[in-house]
């Protein structure tokens, strides 16, 4: 009678197994709890590894994010364009994404839900109830070659 019927772990000790469903984070021993920034870093790093994923977070969480990237000694926020809900067993995320331009947007969020999913749960044991995906933006080749100084910046200083 679980909701859950596809994500509970089956019964290794008689008896009592319908008040711990997730024995990985309740045990007689005592409970472990997970804070949402890990279940967002896990989240954010599966996300990159889709191919076809260009970045996370949308126009002022990807300014931030390259601000602090040029402050020495700051570490990287794997977490940007992730936001979670993490309750006792359960967790929900929504990722703002980037996605390269040609590529099949549904095929990627596909792709982007599963590793999310498969990911959270393997890590953290907690079941994860949703991953809602928004697609934010989408990064064109010549978006690369723009920021270069060697680029058309170069090219325009000829000309003139």
């Amino acid at each position: 009678m679980s909701e859950q019927s596809g994500s509970s772990t089956p019964s290794t000790s008689g008896g009592s197994g319908t008040s711990r469903q997730h024995s990985a984070l309740d045990s007689a021993q005592g409970s472990t709890t997970i804070a949402d920034g890990v279940v967002a870093t896990i989240a954010g790093l599966a996300a990159k590894e889709i191919q076809g994923v260009h970045g996370l977070g949308g126009g002022a969480a990807r300014t931030v994010g390259a601000l602090r990237e040029r402050i020495p000694g700051a570490r990287p926020n794997y977490s940007q364009g992730v936001s979670v809900e993490v309750g006792d067993h359960q967790a929900s995320v929504d990722l703002e994404v980037i996605i390269e331009y040609g590529v099949p947007l549904a095929d990627v969020a596909s792709a982007i839900r599963r590793n999310v999913i498969n990911a959270v749960e393997r890590m953290t044991g907690l079941h994860v109830t949703q991953v809602d995906i928004s697609v934010v933006d989408i990064h064109l080749p010549e978006d690369d070659t723009e920021g270069d100084d060697s680029g058309s910046s170069g090219q325009a200083q000829r000309s003139s």
